[in-house]
């Protein structure tokens, strides 16, 4: 059963709406995540591994 309604958006103009773009990231915010990744690498080698069983 095809239920077309005219008020409806294609999927096209649905992609191509602002809204619905997916966003791209800046070179601020990837220096920010290597920045995280590092201090993240940093944290958890000085941490002496324990099991807590």
């Amino acid at each position: 059963m095809t239920n077309h309604n005219d008020q409806e958006l294609s999927k096209h103009e649905v992609q191509r709406t602002e809204l619905n773009k997916m966003p791209v990231p800046d070179k601020q915010r990837e220096e920010f995540a290597k920045e995280m990744v590092e201090d993240a690498k940093e944290a958890f080698s000085q941490q002496p591994a324990q099991d807590n069983e």
